[in-house]
């Protein structure tokens, strides 16, 4: 080392200190031994609700589908065989008690020997709308109520079995019938199920939502057929992605008793290994190194790592650069370490308790003719704020586009309202954050509009 010429006191200090740190080891014990393995989010359960509209039209035009319009048979009359056909009007549909109801009106036209009679009657059918296990909404206890306003009492007697013969036919058809909504909740599923990366700072996450099973609550006659699903899905963000989860098929339904309908609530765990966070850390970093110094330009912080020690974060960066000033020539180049509570405040992560150690806080007074460790602790604060929210936003959006989509038939409607950070944990090889995810999602069958749903 070079030394002009200063007083005594200061030049004999400045000495020992340079002499004894330009060089300087780990001023902290090294890293606790941590077994290894990769983030574990560790998500439990929760349930992604799903309001399910079938509009009365698109139930009737379905119907209207099913029941034939035309049909032929046969029949006895004064002992001889006869042939009969019919043709039925366009279905009408309500709803009563819970069930709904068909009109059907039918015009029969009857051969008998001297003429063809026209001969109208009505049916009515009742019947009560469920959803099995495989996403078909289905028809139960059938009902069928054959009138007849016709007052040849002698030709309606003989024609009941027309009556009767297309009753069966009407009610075969309709306990056959089945309207999907597997389509929109299969895309769904493997929309949800697919993993979305996205990039934070320096480093890549995952999110990645298992949907584990599918809950169906009762259904609601209203103008038309309502339900609610629940996805029951076990969400989570993990830095770095690892590897792809190949996902099943769509569960089979479960019909519950109850499903809490509207906007729903998920807590998702973040995981994220100290590893990444410092790589994120790096983009406050110009080339790898940060400088900190007006007096010293030469200094530089570099090589952040993180880890955890004793419920505590700990920071260590790698000091090193010249100093030339007060006659002072030599080069610093060594460990400093800083530790503190990882905190969360307004979607943003931060350790604001961030202090060298006791260790480090001795080497930093005994060079502070060189330099500031307040401007060190500083700038490590600083770079150690992460704006979660920011990031995850890129999520919300992948999301609620993956959430959006359908087409003449069907359109599922996705829409994130809130994204926060809860809670932050330190872990031994990772920290697990947790954010609050609010949002709504609807199917509507047919498909008004494919816009995210209104407020978001």
């Amino acid at each position: 080392m070079k030394l002009s010429k200063v007083r005594p006191p200061l030049r004999f200090v400045t000495l020992l200190a340079l002499a004894g740190c330009s060089r300087f080891g780990a001023v902290y014990p090294p890293r606790p031994v941590a077994a290894p393995g990769p983030p574990v989010a560790d998500a439990a359960p929760a349930r992604l609700f799903v309001h399910v509209s079938v509009t009365a039209e698109a139930l009737r035009a379905a119907l209207d589908g099913v029941v034939p319009r035309t049909g032929e048979g046969a029949f006895s009359f004064l002992g001889a065989p006869r042939r009969y056909t019919w043709a039925r009007r366009p279905l009408g549909l309500r709803f009563s008690q819970g069930r709904l109801v068909l009109a059907v009106h039918v015009d029969a036209r009857l051969a008998l020997p001297l003429e063809t009679v026209e001969f109208p009657f009505d049916l009515d059918v009742a019947a009560e709308p469920v959803v099995n296990r495989d996403y078909a909404v289905k028809l139960q206890s059938v009902e069928v109520k054959v009138s007849c306003g016709d007052r040849r009492l002698e030709l309606a007697n003989a024609v009941a079995g027309v009556f009767a013969a297309l009753g069966r036919d009407v009610s075969g058809q309709l306990e056959r019938f089945a309207y999907d909504l597997r389509p929109p909740v299969e895309e769904a599923y493997a929309r949800v199920a697919r993993p979305v990366r996205f990039p934070a700072g320096g480093a890549e996450g995952c999110a990645r939502v298992r949907v584990l099973d599918v809950e169906a609550g009762p259904t609601v006659i209203a103008d038309g057929l309502d339900k609610d699903l629940a996805f029951v899905v076990a969400p989570s963000v993990t830095f770095p992605c690892g590897a792809d989860e190949v996902s099943g098929p769509l569960p089979i339904l479960s019909n519950v008793a109850a499903v809490s309908p509207g906007p729903f609530a998920i807590s998702i765990p973040v995981a994220a290994s100290y590893d990444e966070l410092a790589r994120a850390m790096n983009v406050a970093f110009t080339d790898g190194k940060l400088s900190f110094s007006k007096d010293y330009p030469g200094l530089f912080l570099a090589n952040p790592e993180l880890y955890e020690s004793q419920g505590l974060v700990v920071l260590k960066l790698h000091l090193a650069g010249p100093v030339h000033a007060m006659g002072i020539d030599t080069e610093l180049d060594g460990d400093i370490f800083f530790s503190g509570h990882v905190a969360v405040a307004d979607n943003e992560l931060s350790v604001p308790d961030l202090e060298p150690t006791i260790e480090t806080r001795s080497l930093l007074l005994s060079l502070k003719a060189a330099t500031s460790g307040a401007n060190i602790r500083d700038q490590a604060r600083a770079a150690l704020r992460l704006d979660l929210g920011d990031r995850l936003r890129q999520v919300r959006t992948s999301l609620e586009g993956d959430l959006t989509f359908g087409g003449k038939d069907a359109c599922f409607r996705g829409n994130i309202d809130k994204l926060e950070v809860a809670s932050v944990h330190a872990h031994g090889t990772y920290l697990r954050v947790y954010v609050t995810v609010t949002g709504r999602a609807s199917v509507t069958m047919p498909c008004a509009s494919l816009s995210p749903a209104s407020g978001g």
